[in-house]
């Protein structure tokens, strides 16, 4: 390469590259103009963090700062008239634009300015400090602790603020204690299997950040205050009493109702197709569809269940939360005599073929499989069922049936108990929910008076 044209290169490159920071930089300035201080600044800082030595660009970052400045300056001392705590916000707020533009500019900030700063941080930590130990006396350490660490963040280290958190935090914690449901009919120790998939249900998906107090006590603080006579006939009172003695504060009760099951058998028998492929004499292959009779035999169990329960308070024996359930499962099981010849993906119910030819007959087979078999059951996956049936055990199958397996074949449904304990199980999703509504609230804010109950 000739060495005369390197300056020449070097001077070419150098204005290349200042192309892009410095046309960002002139944008930042039309858009300040415009009275866009935001854009403005959103444009210097790409300049910036293209070159952050570029002079112009640095400039109009220092201008659509000292803008944004000037404005939030002016808000905060508009709102100070009327809301301090709001203007403490915004000093928060204008704080932490300073801190993050201290990459790219200097936000300067005058003594006056920050006096009136330190004045409106220190009246905001003062009002919560105050409303945090209102809330302790009055037995509200949920919302205490939420002041405490508001006052901590207005004005790190405020006077005891910090101590004063942690004391409110430990006893804003709420202990959950899941009780063996009563029965109303049926087998006594449903309730108490019910209880225990709850309880670790619960303990797996109530957790941080989803909730900040509630804690699920473990199954073993709760089964060793309650007698073996007891299960499954717990009144109200008998387990707010004992769920106080385990150590919880809350404690969640209830009762499971009549169990309806019933049946019902549909069958599907239609002509499907076998896609076969021939090989030519000349190499090449030929794809046929041929016509196979099929009958699906569907047995099916729909089992509801009633369910009652509360959220209760250990203090005063209060409902927090209350809610009635009809929970519901339904188990499927299919039979057919078919015996697939070959691989089972070769089966389908109709051809491409059959689809373009009479497409309403298509879809009327696929609504009626749909009816028989389920939205969820392919006929490969039926035929795939047939051919590995009698591989696994009825209880493999079970959990297969309850895990929402697409297909299984048994000689027999799963039982109306079985199904029923299924469903009562996935009832922790709707306890759950409440349990996180209720996280950050105290009970004596929302405690219900405990109704008079034959229960009890």
């Amino acid at each position: 390469m000739d060495r005369r044209l390197l300056p020449g290169m070097m001077l070419l490159a150098l204005v290349v590259g200042c192309a892009g920071p410095n046309k960002l930089a002139d944008k930042s300035q039309d858009k300040l103009a415009e009275g866009d201080m935001w854009r403005a600044w959103k444009l210097a800082t790409q300049a910036l963090d293209k070159a952050p030595a570029n002079v112009r660009a640095r400039a109009a970052a220092d201008a659509a700062a000292s803008s944004i400045a000037s404005d939030w300056r002016l808000r905060i001392q508009a709102l100070a008239a009327v809301d301090s705590l709001d203007a403490a916000e915004q000093v928060m707020q204008f704080v932490g634009f300073r801190t993050n533009a201290a990459r790219y500019v200097t936000v300067q900030v005058t003594e006056p300015w920050a006096q009136t700063e330190h004045s409106l941080r220190l009246g905001a930590a003062r009002f919560h400090y105050l409303r945090g130990s209102e809330d302790l006396k009055t037995k509200r350490p949920k919302r205490a602790h939420g002041h405490f660490l508001e006052a901590e963040r207005f004005f790190p280290g405020y006077r005891d603020a910090g101590r004063l958190a942690e004391r409110a935090y430990t006893r804003a914690i709420s202990q959950v204690a899941v009780m063996p449901l009563r029965t109303a009919s049926g087998r006594l120790g449903l309730g108490r299997e019910v209880a225990e998939a709850w309880r670790q249900e619960l303990g797996e998906h109530l957790t941080p950040p989803d909730v900040r107090y509630t804690r699920i006590l473990p199954g073993e603080n709760v089964e060793q205050e309650i007698r073996v006579t007891d299960v499954g006939r717990l009144s109200r009172a008998a387990s707010i009493e004992l769920a106080h003695k385990a150590g919880a504060e809350r404690v969640v009760w209830g009762t499971i109702g009549e169990t309806k099951s019933r049946q019902s058998i549909e069958t599907f028998s239609e002509i499907v197709v076998r896609r076969m492929v021939v090989k030519n004499p000349d190499g090449t292959s030929t794809t046929r569809w041929v016509e196979v009779p099929i009958q699906v035999i569907a047995r099916t169990r729909t089992v509801d269940v009633d369910l009652d329960y509360e959220i209760l308070s250990t203090a005063g024996g209060g409902t927090l939360a209350r809610r009635h359930d009809v929970r519901s499962m339904r188990a499927r099981v299919l039979w057919t005599a078919m015996t697939p010849v070959g691989a089972p993906d070769t089966y389908a119910l109709y051809s491409d073929a059959a689809k373009a030819a009479d497409p309403e007959r298509c879809k009327r087979l696929e609504t009626r499989w749909k009816a028989v078999v389920g939205d969820g059951a392919t006929l490969s996956q039926v035929l795939e069922a047939k051919r590995t049936s009698g591989r696994e055990s009825s209880s493999t199958a079970m959990a297969r049936v309850l895990a929402g397996a697409a297909v299984v074949l048994l000689e027999g449904l799963p039982s109306t108990e079985e199904l029923a304990l299924a469903a009562l199980t996935s009832g922790w999703t709707t306890v759950r929910q409440d349990l996180v509504s209720l996280d950050v609230i105290d009970d004596v804010e929302i405690e219900a008076p405990a109704a008079v109950s034959n229960d009890e």
